[in-house]
């Protein structure tokens, strides 16, 4: 069970960094918009460009953290009934849910989404407009991405209330954010 909660850990801790990394997006994402209105406003230099980059900013900055918050227990849930739940049940429910509601989505995404990437660099696809950014693949590719970094917190959290269900240990139910804060972990 040691080796199980060890390969959570692994698969949950990418996903963690790579969010970690992606959240900078948000700065930069910051510095496009306050350009692009400081240009419109005073300079009236309208820029396709920057308005797109601001979309594409703003998608990574949403696809690369998904997983990110879901290993950080900050999804959304139905709280009014949750709290009322059982550990068990909670558990039950965490693994019943990945297995039947989002790995299966997750997994339609991903497929679909290859394909849409695929096509859109077969076509050497780029903006509608003329003037906007190319390689439209990128940002396409980046759901691909998004949603393999939403499938690893989703398979470890499964095998975390398994692990839980199956033996009771208590390591299993730790959450990412008390691995994190856990200097003396060695999984």
């Amino acid at each position: 069970m040691k080796a199980l909660l060890a390969l959570a850990y692994r698969m949950e801790i990418i996903s963690v960094r790579v969010g970690q990394v992606a959240a900078w997006a948000g700065i930069a994402m910051m510095a496009v918009i306050l350009s692009d209105v400081i240009l419109r406003r005073w300079f009236v230099i309208g820029s396709t460009q920057l308005q797109e980059l601001e979309w594409h900013l703003h998608g990574i900055l949403f696809l690369f953290c998904l997983g990110f918050a879901y290993a950080r227990g900050e999804h959304v849930r139905i709280e009014l009934f949750r709290d009322h739940w059982s550990d068990r049940t909670k558990a039950m429910i965490e693994f019943l849910g990945g297995l039947f509601i989002l790995l299966p989505f997750a997994f339609a995404i991903i497929k679909f989404g290859f394909d849409y990437t695929s096509l859109s660099w077969a076509y050497s696809e780029r903006s509608a407009t003329g003037t906007g950014l190319g390689a439209r693949w990128l940002i396409k590719g980046a759901m691909v991405v998004g949603f393999v970094l939403l499938v690893l917190p989703v398979l470890s959290g499964m095998i975390r209330s398994a692990v839980w269900l199956v033996t009771g240990d208590i390591a299993a139910r730790r959450t990412m954010d008390a691995i994190l804060s856990d200097d003396s972990n060695t999984a």
